[in-house]
């Protein structure tokens, strides 16, 4: 299955609109409106959502509208999709009843940049990587 309902992640709902870029760490579930940018993990575009800017995430669902260029490792055109713009992807899905305006573009790598960590994920890293280095003597390289 492509995505499971059990994490709900974060759900933009019918009749919110958003100008700017949306950035999310998990499962991002569009229903409003969105003028901007979205990158997250895994993105549900719902049957009346409506994006207008660069979409990019890991896992891509789109049953709704999107005006931009769809960048992501698996991509997925469900039947009331409209997708005018460049997918880049690793594999790409076209249900019957899709409209897509663009060019597929197949490749190994997608790029997808992922969204920034959260600051308690890199005070962690940074906290991990301090405590494994161990003093150097040297005079023993010599």
């Amino acid at each position: 299955m492509f995505f499971t309902r059990r994490h709900r992640g974060t759900i933009i709902e019918e009749g919110l609109k958003i100008k700017g870029t949306v950035s999310a760490e998990g499962l991002v579930e569009i229903n409003g409106h969105i003028a901007g940018d979205v990158h997250c993990t895994s993105l549900i575009i719902s049957h009346k959502a409506a994006i207008t800017g660069c979409v990019e995430a890991d896992r891509i669902l789109v049953d709704g509208r999107v005006e931009g260029p769809l960048r992501g490792g698996e991509v997925v055109l469900k039947s009331h999709a409209h997708v005018v713009g460049d997918i880049y992807h690793q594999r790409l899905s076209i249900e019957p009843g899709a409209h897509f305006e663009g060019q597929s573009v197949c490749s190994l790598q997608t790029n997808v940049q992922k969204s920034p960590e959260k600051l308690t994920t890199r005070v962690r890293k940074a906290m991990e990587l301090k405590a494994t280095r161990e003093p150097v003597d040297a005079a023993a390289l010599l």
